[in-house]
């Protein structure tokens, strides 16, 4: 096999050397959230080795066949041409079976312990017997374009859990590719089957409002004894949030986290709530110990029961739906205009006068948007 033949045929035309330089062989089983018995189990003519139609696709996804569910993701999260189409196809036959789960988005800052608790939370979920499925937003290598923190690795028990599907995808750099491919990798699992979706955010950003824009309920991860930047960092975030969680409440901290819990409920009293006739409180739970998960739950669970009965579930999903489609439209007219033969012929002696102070930005971007108009 060549080093041009190994390469995924989506990678990028100016990916470097270091970018998914070769595919290696994968092991026997684990892969994707299915068990090694059933990677084993799979025949050499199965529709996962020999291509799969589109009815194919779509009954394996409906029947919640993880392998083919985590191929169909693939091909959402793939910026290939023929890939985009296929995808799209796929989601127009899953449609009607989507939008039966509870959406969560899950942010913090660094070190919160964000997939600690969803970790915790996941397998609570699984031993009710829910399903679950996690998609960890990984923000992406600026060298490689894959994946930095790999939360798949870092939640090996939940991914042992026969309900639970975990998977992580590069942000890619690109807030819009978050938006499109998360939204609809979301609907593939909804349609599989899944109750509980749980989005994990790369981190306090502007990720947060694009994550925001797509889930029911939004949680924040905070922790006790943060310096006055970490402070600073949560003030805009804590009004999106529908419920905060203190985490690490154990051993020497749990005082602490007590205290803190008194404060942020003080402070979220004058805040306007993120969500119409909800009130936001804060709580405290050990990840690692798995203690007041339940409470989190109940309170997760009382939330939704409170948004259907308002109608209000309703209504923001149709209001996330319409922020999706001018989402999709920028990113669009972006691709376009940055794809366009004139613009990509003119661009770099643009950028080496601006940068050398012979022509003013303005001026530039006028001139960039009249060759792509064609005037």
């Amino acid at each position: 096999m060549t080093d041009k033949d190994e390469r995924p045929e989506w990678v990028p035309e100016n990916a470097t050397k270091g970018f998914a330089t070769k595919i290696m062989k994968g092991v026997d089983g684990g892969h994707d959230g299915f068990s090694q018995s059933q990677a084993k189990s799979l025949p050499s003519d199965t529709p996962i080795k020999r291509g799969l139609s589109l009815d194919e696709v779509v009954n394996g996804i409906l029947n919640n066949e993880r392998p083919i569910l985590a191929r169909a993701i693939t091909l959402v999260e793939s910026n290939a041409p023929k890939h985009i189409e296929k995808a799209q196809q796929i989601l127009n036959q899953i449609l009607p079976y989507t939008g039966k789960a509870l959406r969560i988005g899950i942010t913090g800052v660094p070190g919160a312990g964000k997939s600690t608790f969803i970790e915790a939370l996941g397998s609570y979920l699984c031993d009710q017997g829910l399903r679950v499925a996690v998609l960890a937003v990984d923000p992406s290598s600026t060298i490689t374009g894959g994946s930095v923190l790999g939360d798949k690795t870092r939640m090996e028990k939940l991914a042992r859990k026969k309900n639970a599907f975990i998977r992580p995808s590069p942000s890619s750099g690109n807030l819009g590719g978050v938006n499109r491919k998360t939204r609809e990798t979301m609907l593939l699992c909804e349609a599989a089957g899944y109750d509980v979706i749980l989005i994990e955010t790369v981190g306090v950003g502007q990720s947060e409002i694009v994550v925001r824009s797509m889930v029911d309920m939004f949680a924040l991860i905070v922790l006790t004894g943060a310096g006055d930047e970490l402070q600073g960092m949560k003030k805009g975030i804590m009004e999106l949030a529908d419920i905060i969680i203190i985490n690490k409440a154990d051993g020497d901290n749990e005082t602490k986290a007590i205290i803190a819990q008194k404060e942020y409920n003080q402070i979220l009293h004058y805040l306007r709530p993120a969500t119409e006739g909800w009130e936001t409180k804060a709580f405290t739970c050990s990840s690692y110990y798995s203690k007041g998960i339940d409470i989190i739950w109940n309170e997760m669970k009382s939330f939704q029961r409170n948004i259907q009965a308002s109608g209000l579930l309703q209504k923001r999903r149709e209001s996330q739906v319409k922020d999706w489609i001018y989402s999709m439209i920028k990113d669009q007219l972006e691709q376009k205009f940055f794809r366009h033969p004139e613009v990509k012929k003119i661009m770099p002696s643009i950028e080496r006068d601006v940068i050398s102070g012979k022509q003013p930005v303005t001026q530039a971007v006028k001139l960039l948007f009249e060759r792509y108009e064609g005037n």
